[in-house]
């Protein structure tokens, strides 16, 4: 069944995925929440928004600060319920430029970002929805999530416990009618893409992407997981011997410029 949103809220929308994800739900009748920390470039997405036909809503606000964005969710919900929440927010840190693992701070800022800041907009958003008894919620994690890889162990770690959060999530929640999709995909243009220094076998444009994941999205798919080469050798991965899956990540080295 193709479900129609009417009221979308979606964290990172200021550029890359996000803003592309915007793009493809932005219709007449549709309210958009733009959350993200660049005012200037929620506001040229946000008149995309508009041309189209949409009601956009921006919200400048840091995913990590709970409280704010429980106000400024709970302020939204109350004038136009929202049935669409996607969390995709995200930071990527890597080696540090002498090819040390990433230090404590640069860890702990991911799994803040990347798990944390989908819990804070979860979190306001899910008890109006149980009570309505419909929503959906999208989780945009990565392909990450299914194998740690050398050179970014926070990254890692944050999407695969983003990913075990919205599985346990999903059967929760779905006997109360509320749809949760997890998303994991692989290499795509954005902001975080231009700063790799590395292989990005597969990679697609940020619209390419958005598009698997609206269809995702509106069928109620349990899981968006793309592209699917990469996503079943990295799912199948722990059934090989350890020695052979350290030896074949070691080989897809890579690094993360500094912003």
């Amino acid at each position: 069944m193709r479900r129609g949103f009417r009221s979308v809220v979606i964290t990172g929308a200021s550029r890359g995925l996000g803003a592309a994800l915007v793009r493809r739900f932005a219709a007449p009748g549709v309210t958009l929440g733009l959350i993200g920390r660049d005012r200037s470039a929620l506001q040229v997405v946000a008149a995309e928004c508009t041309a189209l036909g949409a009601t956009p809503r921006i919200g400048v606000q840091d995913v990590r600060d709970a409280a704010g964005m429980a106000a400024l969710l709970t302020a939204w919900d109350a004038t136009a319920p929202v049935n669409l929440a996607i969390a995709n927010a995200g930071i990527a840190a890597g080696t540090r430029p002498d090819g040390a693992p990433e230090g404590l701070a640069a860890a702990r800022a991911q799994v803040e970002v990347n798990l944390l800041g989908a819990l804070n907009l979860l979190d306001p958003l899910l008890p109006a929805m149980r009570r309505r008894r419909a929503g959906t919620i999208g989780l945009v994690a990565s392909l990450a999530a299914f194998r740690g890889l050398p050179d970014s162990p926070g990254y890692c770690a944050s999407k695969a416990g983003l990913w075990a959060y919205g599985e346990a999530l999903r059967a929760g929640l779905a006997p109360e009618g509320i749809r949760v999709t997890l998303v994991a995909p692989g290499f795509f243009d954005s902001a975080m893409g231009a700063r790799w220094v590395g292989p990005r076998p597969l990679s697609l444009s940020a619209e390419a992407a958005a598009e698997r994941v609206e269809r995702a999205l509106r069928r109620g798919a349990p899981q968006c997981v793309f592209p699917r080469p990469l996503g079943w050798a990295l799912r199948l991965a722990p059934l090989l011997p350890v020695q052979m899956v350290d030896a074949l990540v070691r080989r897809m080295a890579f690094r993360v410029r500094a912003e």
